[in-house]
């Protein structure tokens, strides 16, 4: 693996390159001024994979058009969040939308029905339609705190949706990290999470963890190639050092045994 860290430390799980598949970095933009997003470019901009303009932020945020720009010319795949694509939608305003998400210049897409009941063959007609001209991520689960959908539920919706063109299928905690894949005290709902796995492949999947807490559990599970998103800006390298060992969560997670021992 070619070095491009400040020292070559030895034991440092492979971590993947861009553009990647695996071990994608999704990134959470709520409102941040260009100026700021300029400093995470200079900073991160090597391990974010996609930005998401948070919810409906894209609609009265400024320099919107000025910050995708930013982000896809340091190689980062851009989209509005799926809660603006459900305020289209309730509207029925899908071709404003499309025309919307086009004049802005963003190269993704993200189609949910987190907020609204959307009849999932129209979700997935969403999916076929944005899929010709967009990376679409499609996002199951509810963003509604005591709603549960049946694992099996969650399986055919993400194998559907990966069928009708999705990228990657994003599995819904929110923000907050309290819904969905995850418990209201924002533990993991790990029985859903390995009746997922068993049946979606791990690399199409994107699991939202903005704490650090659900960071770790997914490293540890998955290992450092795991994709996670709703990382907020600050979180970046200090997610990147989990992903290597270089943090204490994940100190001994890449480590040979006999590293492992006591120091003399």
């Amino acid at each position: 693996m070619p070095n491009h860290y400040n020292f070559n430390l030895s034991h440092i799980p492979n971590r993947t390159f861009k553009p990647r598949a695996n071990g994608v970095t999704m990134v959470m933009d709520k409102g941040i001024s260009l100026r700021q997003a300029e400093d995470m470019m200079s900073s991160s901009a090597d391990y974010i994979d996609f930005v998401k303009l948070g919810f409906g932020t894209s609609i009265i945020s400024k320099n919107v058009k000025e910050k995708v720009k930013l982000y896809q010319q340091a190689g980062i795949k851009v989209y509005v969040g799926g809660t603006l694509f459900e305020a289209f939608i309730v509207r029925n305003k899908f071709d404003d939308y499309v025309k919307y998400i086009t004049d802005l210049g963003v190269d993704s897409a993200e189609v949910s029905d987190g907020s609204v009941e959307l009849n999932h063959d129209k979700k997935c007609e969403y999916i076929s339609t944005l899929a010709k001209n967009f990376t679409v991520l499609s996002e199951v689960g509810s963003k509604e705190e005591g709603v549960i959908i049946h694992p099996a539920r969650w399986i055919k919706m993400m194998q559907s949706e990966l069928d009708a063109g999705a990228f990657k299928v994003i599995a819904e905690a929110r923000e907050s990290g309290t819904v969905g894949i995850f418990h209201k005290n924002g533990s993991a709902h790990s029985l859903l999470i390995n009746r997922i796995v068993n049946k979606v492949k791990i690399e199409n999947i994107i699991w939202e963890t903005p704490q650090k807490s659900q960071q770790v559990y997914f490293l540890k599970l998955f290992g450092c190639n795991v994709n996670v998103g709703n990382i907020s800006v600050d979180d970046v390298i200090p997610l990147e050092t989990l992903r290597i060992g270089l943090r204490g969560d994940t100190f001994f997670s890449f480590l040979p045994e006999d590293m492992k021992n006591e120091l003399n």
